[in-house]
């Protein structure tokens, strides 16, 4: 294995922090860069802004030890990766500005043989382009540095463990790239490395997050049509799921977070006239949210039409998915948002919140004697003890 670099990870969030730390964990000198000051100086007393299972520990030891330290300005490195987000703009065109700012904010620091890698969820060609940018402003580089593409593939609540042993596929712009960029992971990641180009790893993650779309499509338009024909959704993808060759997932109350809920759609802004069923399957898991929303309201107009008042609702669950305190693209956010936009009084559990700025949240002892109608949004674990009662409406397995 090579020598130990020095790194700068620009974006400290839900992936550049542990995998800043993780990094760090090895005796390697980290530089996390970050926009917001707040992180930086949250980073820089060994605390973290995030909730991620063992991260807090990880960040305390390394910056302790000198090894990761967090600034709002890039330094000169050995190796940088960029961490930032991808977001939407206008009819779900992804947004690389943040990415390209991202690399604007290195090119000052960057010199002869230094290696750049894009982790950021990216379409197809970005690296490329990133590449144009940086030798446009910096001509007298091309051809002496190196540039590669390797997403991340994580589980949200066990990031960690994740991203030292799963597997990676890396791309660079061409293959001296991708030998640089194999060795460098070599340094934290067990899982192996698998060589390919920069379009067909930025492919392989935008797929990744695309089937499983797909596959939860699936579930939740069979939760839909057993709801219609008064089946339980639940005791048939169980029965179903003894076939040998037959693996249905479960429904929910939509598919939320940075990834799945995103990730599609940068296939079909680019590939709209192939990419229907992963379209399809996107309109089908967002209308599940909707149709989520519509039955919490026709059981609280049926609620004040029985008892001649409005029911009070408790949400149960905000995070995009279970056991996390990510709101990101949550369907369960959706939901409690619209019910409450539309004048619904609505309360909110969050178990792995204490306090948010939009919502007053409560203990989940103190919704359920509150509240009329309980909605469970999340399977949070806190949830799955809970005692089966005649006015919840269970959307994400509590009871199954």
């Amino acid at each position: 294995m090579s020598k130990k670099p020095s790194v700068v990870m620009v974006g400290l969030g839900y992936i550049g922090l542990p995998t800043a730390a993780l990094i760090a964990s090895k005796s390697i000198n980290v530089t996390g860069v970050d926009i917001h000051q707040h992180v930086v100086d949250t980073i820089n007393k060994g605390e973290i802004h995030i909730v991620e299972p063992d991260l807090d520990g990880l960040v305390h030891h390394v910056v302790k030890e000198n090894y990761l330290t967090a600034s709002t300005t890039p330094v000169e490195a050995d190796v940088y990766l960029i961490a930032v987000p991808t977001p939407f703009k206008g009819d779900h065109e992804p947004d690389i500005s943040y990415v390209e700012s991202a690399v604007r904010a290195i090119l000052p620091t960057l010199k002869e043989g230094v290696l750049v890698i894009i982790e950021s969820t990216s379409p197809v060609g970005t690296t490329e382009k990133m590449e144009n940018v940086i030798f446009s402003e910096r001509p007298e580089l091309k051809g002496k540095l190196f540039m590669a593409y390797c997403p991340e593939r994580v589980l949200p609540g066990n990031v960690i463990y994740e991203l030292e042993h799963n597997d990676r596929a890396i791309g660079g712009i061409n293959n001296e790239s991708t030998d640089k960029a194999v060795e460098f992971y070599k340094h934290f990641v067990k899982g192996e490395l698998h060589k390919t180009n920069s379009k067909t790893a930025e492919m392989c993650k935008l797929v990744e997050n695309s089937s499983r779309d797909v596959q939860i499509a699936f579930a939740n338009e069979l939760s839909m049509i057993c709801d219609e024909a008064g089946i339980n959704v639940w005791e048939l993808i169980k029965l179903a799921n003894k076939h040998p060759r037959v693996n249905i997932l479960q429904p929910g109350t939509g598919v939320g977070g940075h990834c799945i809920a995103v990730d599609p759609w940068f296939i079909v802004s680019e590939f709209p006239e192939q990419a229907k069923i992963i379209r399809s399957a996107r309109e089908i898991n967002n209308y599940k949210t909707e149709w989520v929303i519509e039955k919490i309201k026709s059981t609280a107009l049926q609620f004040e039409l029985d008892n001649g008042k409005k029911p009070k609702i408790a949400a149960m669950g905000l995070a995009f998915k279970p056991n996390i305190d990510d709101l990101r693209e949550s369907p369960a956010v959706l939901v409690a948002n619209t019910l409450i936009q539309e004048g619904f009084n609505v309360i909110t559990v969050e178990p792995n919140l204490n306090t948010h700025k939009d919502y007053n949240i409560i203990t989940t002892d103190e919704a359920i004697k509150q509240a009329d109608i309980i909605a469970y949004l999340v399977a949070h674990k806190e949830f799955l003890a809970l005692e089966k009662t005649q006015n919840a409406l269970d959307f994400c397995g509590i009871y199954k």
